[in-house]
């Protein structure tokens, strides 16, 4: 069984740098997107074109990525603000990162928000909140270095 389902749609130009190291299935992937090793990227989301995803990168079901967008080593998206073994009732929160966006290694970006166009996020930033265009931020949680 191949880590890539058939489910997925995936740009002939994308790099999938070891297509037997990622776990992608029901996503979609951008025009020369990079896709490192050791990536999962859910059904429902997407990568815009020319992106790049490093590697251990988690990008869950409902996360909208746009274009030009550096997701650093070790990101992880979550989808769920109330995690519980056994929720019925679970709905999902989107994530929508808008195009030109820089997420720093080891950043954990919470459910429900919105990164804007070109905004920086530091290198283990824990994002809870919407980050404005063009804004930096970093540190747990995240707060306004630059606006």
């Amino acid at each position: 069984m191949s880590p890539i389902a058939q489910s997925c749609d995936i740009a002939a130009d994308a790099k999938i740098v070891y297509p037997d190291l990622v776990n992608l299935y029901g996503c979609k992937i951008g025009s020369k997107v990079f896709v490192g090793p050791f990536v999962e990227i859910q059904k429902d989301a997407s990568v815009g074109d020319l992106s790049r995803v490093q590697s251990h990168v988690f990008i869950c079901e409902g996360v909208h990525i746009g274009k030009r967008v550096f997701v650093g080593h070790g990101v992880i998206f979550i989808n769920d603000r109330h995690p519980k073994a056994n929720n019925p009732d679970w709905k999902l929160e989107e994530t929508f990162v808008e195009d030109d966006v820089s997420i720093g290694s080891g950043a954990i970006i919470l459910c429900g928000i919105r990164l804007g166009a070109g905004c920086s996020i530091g290198a283990g930033a824990v994002v809870t909140k919407d980050v404005a265009p063009g804004e930096t931020v970093c540190g747990v949680p995240a707060r306004v270095l630059k606006r």
